[in-house]
């Protein structure tokens, strides 16, 4: 069973944006906190951004001012938008909720070049 999909990515100029989205499955009960994570090639994943069922938002360094997260609670899903996107952006952003248990979406690759 799948519990988890992203969707949005894709290749895009530096400069540009895109939206991922994340909706999890009406079977996940009890969500607290929702995020992106990325990794890049021969790197490890990071945290991109989180945010709880209160609203409170993480970012890391390296994206804040230029990616934004945010949350429908009512559909168990939430977005990354993505501005000024960057070649260093690169990666396969994989999404993350945190229940009574964690559970990880396959990944959706974001390819940022000219």
């Amino acid at each position: 069973q799948v519990h988890v999909v992203e969707s949005g990515g894709g290749l895009v100029q530096p400069g540009g944006s895109l939206r991922l989205s994340c909706a999890a499955s009406r079977s996940i009960f009890s969500i607290n906190a929702m995020g992106w994570y990325r990794q890049a090639p021969g790197k490890q994943r990071e945290l991109v951004a989180s945010i709880t069922s209160g609203g409170t938002t993480t970012y890391a360094d390296s994206v804040k001012g230029r990616f934004t997260i945010s949350r429908d609670n009512a559909k168990n899903t939430v977005y990354l938008q993505m501005n000024s996107l960057k070649p260093e952006d690169t990666a396969v952003y994989y999404c993350r909720v945190v229940a009574t248990r964690l559970y990880w979406g396959q990944g959706t690759q974001v390819t940022v070049s000219s």
